[in-house]
């Protein structure tokens, strides 16, 4: 049996730390790239487009980076379970921000003609590529870290970095676009990729610091390192990937469709003003930084179940209140609805579903099985879920109910699949699935 190892207070926090710092770079990623899609990129890489033209090219590129992921996912994975968590979330580390970095350095389409676009379109496909690994390698190396107990919490600081790297986006992006217009076109602009080098910077200071996974180590001293981790994990776990794809139906889509898809409907159909929407997916943000952690470490108290379908179904509970309080025009209840659904909805299925990922696949796929079923997961509910929601606004003829119903769908689905799934928390974090379930434990490092 494993025995839990005497660690130091420091090393865990290194850990920690470590896991959600490429969290935090991917996400502020997203954000910025996102936003500079918007105002930025329709003028200075796609000029000989219609200005709306050009914003839906824009956004495009901003949506290529989506559908490398489970390649990246599959890619990456596989290597983390062949040679090792610590070299992979290196790697990931690296493509991720220097692909960013280097975002800020192309030139416009006025210097270089078509290379412009077509250079932006490839690092954003770097970027998806690395991304798809980055978030569940980090996971998996914190929680296979954890102490007895506490995978849940350890899980967190992934999810954590999300908000974080989201808040810190907006606010650089905020600070450079009150820059005159001609200074922010022409460098402005550039600042908040150039910045995410910190991020880099502060991510492999942490990460090459600290040693390999004990988890790994153990199966690679064993000899138990498989030749095609994927392979393995979709012959003898198939439920494990569909119990993840079903339960990223409610977290991704409404991830998408609270705080982001409910700007332009603040904007676009109540006529708020798009700095008071920003503040309402500002304060929503804030709301799940707060209460991630919160319910990750209930979720090592009760399980992952309850807390991960019990957020789901306020999803579908809350979801025709959600647009009953929006469609008051009321500023103070649009910001509770807005910070409820995150706070209590998203966050409660964002924050333990980490652990839940990662316990529901064995130590030698677990790597391949994660990345990938996550990502997988993500091009079929987050992907499509704004789109969806506009075209049934349209339908609707501006009435939020189908959006609402849509929401319901997510949230039962989610609510199903994590029901069907099975329980966790108490899983000893080295047992293969299917293995007699034991108290959590950790691996002893290496002597």
């Amino acid at each position: 049996m494993a025995t839990t190892p005497v660690r130091r207070p420091g090393s865990l926090a290194r850990v920690a730390f470590a896991s959600g710092i490429g969290s935090a770079l991917e996400w502020y990623d997203f954000f910025i790239y996102g936003n500079a899609a918007a105002v930025v990129f329709n003028k200075l890489f796609f000029p000989d487009l219609e200005p709306a033209v050009g914003t839906l090219v824009a956004f495009a590129s901003f949506g290529v980076g989506f559908f490398v992921r489970p390649l990246g996912g599959l890619f990456f994975g596989h290597f983390g379970d062949r040679i090792g968590r610590k070299n992979v979330l290196v790697t990931t580390l690296l493509l991720v921000g220097g692909a960013t970095f280097l975002i800020g350095c192309v030139p416009s389409y006025a210097s270089i003609g078509i290379l412009a676009p077509v250079a932006l379109v490839a690092l954003r496909l770097a970027q998806g590529f690395g991304a798809g690994a980055e978030y569940g390698g980090a996971v998996i190396y914190a929680v296979e870290h954890a102490p007895p107990g506490r995978r849940g919490w350890f899980g967190s600081w992934s999810p954590m970095g999300v908000s974080l790297g989201t808040l810190l986006a907006a606010a650089v992006f905020a600070a450079v676009s009150n820059m005159p217009e001609e200074q922010f076109l022409s460098w402005g602009w550039r600042v908040p990729f150039w910045l995410s080098a910190v991020l880099v910077g502060i991510g492999l200071y942490l990460r090459l610091r600290l040693s390999e996974s004990p988890v790994f180590e153990r199966a690679r001293r064993r000899s138990e390192v498989l030749r095609a981790p994927i392979k393995h994990a979709l012959t003898t776990q198939p439920r494990s990937f569909l119990v993840v794809i079903g339960a990223r139906f409610a977290e991704n889509g409404l991830g998408y469709l609270f705080p982001t898809w409910s700007i332009s409907y603040l904007s676009g159909q109540l006529g708020y003003s798009r700095t008071t929407a920003l503040l309402a997916v500002t304060i929503a943000t804030c709301a799940q930084l707060v209460m991630v952690p919160v319910w990750s470490v209930l979720s090592d108290r009760v399980g992952r179940r309850p807390v991960y379908a019990g957020a789901a179904i306020f999803c579908a509970l809350f979801a025709f209140p959600y647009f009953l309080l929006l469609d008051t025009r009321s500023t103070p209840l649009v910001l509770f609805a807005m910070a409820a659904a995150v706070g209590i909805g998203v966050a409660g299925m964002f924050g333990p579903q980490a652990a839940y990922f990662a316990e529901l696949f064995g130590p030698r796929v677990r790597y391949s099985g994660f990345a990938f079923a996550r990502e997988l997961g993500s091009i079929l509910a987050g992907g499509p879920a704004p789109f969806l929601a506009s075209l049934l606004l349209v339908w609707a003829g501006g009435a939020p109910w189908a959006v609402a119903g849509y929401m319901v769908v997510l949230a039962a689905i989610t609510t199903v699949a994590v029901l069907c799934g099975p329980e966790t928390y108490r899983t000893d974090i080295l047992a293969e699935p299917g293995a007699e379930a034991t108290p959590a434990t950790t691996a002893p490092r290496p002597h």
